[in-house]
């Protein structure tokens, strides 16, 4: 049995293959330091272990968390795995470690820190995923609604049903310009697929009047007495601005430019108008 000082699992990233990890655990009788994904590159002094996936070792593994733990634990499992947390695998490790060993009391045990650790990862997952239900601006391209997110946790499969049935006629998109994932929704069936360096046309010029319209709406309901920026900040951070169309300035943008294009047209009216008086004032003057 390896102590774990310097014992490394390499795995390819999907949650299938964490579930295997934790069954190299349990069957050789080691405790890794690290549990590392892909995108996490191996350093000169770890000792790594590349840990294959098996279908049923995964699921042994989880099926076995409802029976010897609890529900609430398989579903606190499950969405630790889509937190942002540094280390979440080895985190889930060790819960699972814990739980297998005092049964379902694990989940009130918050002094304990991986517990805590894993709980409060999850808190920030669910609260950034509810957040996004509302902060969420789509726009259309073509046939379909797209929208652009940048979240810190991996948040689209708690958004698919919430969107799926919100919007059942449509065809819509949310990337995820975090993790390179789009959910692509489209007769009645949605799919993450992995999409690298996602780059959107231009909108038409319907689509910015509308999102012109949008801002106007937002700056109009507003009421300057009360406007409270530390209050805004709190409740909406400055994080989701770069993704919403009120805090667009493309919209300021084009309002410039539908204004330049008015007062150009305005001009050779007035020059015709000018002209039109100069006209009469000569006849009358003659």
């Amino acid at each position: 049995m390896l102590d774990g000082t310097d014992l490394v699992y390499s795995y390819d990233g999907t949650f299938e293959g964490l579930m295997c990890c934790v069954f190299e655990s349990y069957e050789c009788k080691e405790s890794p330091c690290l549990i590392r994904p892909p995108s996490v590159q191996q350093t000169i002094f770890d000792t790594s272990k590349w840990i294959e996936t098996d279908s049923q070792k995964a699921d042994r593994v989880y099926n076995s968390i409802p029976v010897k733990i609890s529900s609430e634990a398989q579903e606190l499992v499950k969405l630790g795995f889509l937190t942002c947390e540094e280390n979440k695998e080895l985190l889930i490790l060790r819960f699972l470690r814990l739980g297998f060993k005092v049964g379902g009391k694990v989940m009130t045990m918050l002094t304990d820190e991986v517990v805590c650790s894993l709980q409060k990862a999850v808190r920030h997952l669910t609260s950034e995923s509810h957040k996004f239900k509302g902060f969420i601006r789509f726009s259309v391209f073509g046939e379909a609604l797209v929208a652009v997110i940048e979240p810190k946790n991996y948040v689209l499969p708690l958004l698919s049903a919430h969107f799926c049935d919100r919007y059942k006629v449509e065809k819509f998109m949310i990337y995820d310009k975090t993790h390179s994932v789009a959910l692509i929704y489209q007769s009645n069936r949605a799919e993450l697929i992995e999409v690298e360096g996602l780059t959107l046309p231009n909108v038409d010029s319907t689509e910015a009047k509308y999102r012109l319209l949008w801002k106007q709406f937002y700056n109009t309901i507003a009421i300057e007495g009360r406007t409270n920026p530390r209050c805004r900040m709190t409740l909406m951070p400055k994080r989701y601005w770069n993704q919403m169309t009120e805090f667009d300035n493309m919209s300021d943008l084009f309002q410039i430019q539908v204004q330049v294009a008015e007062t150009k047209q305005a001009i050779p009216n007035d020059i015709n108008k000018t002209a039109d008086k100069t006209t009469r004032y000569q006849i009358q003057g003659s």
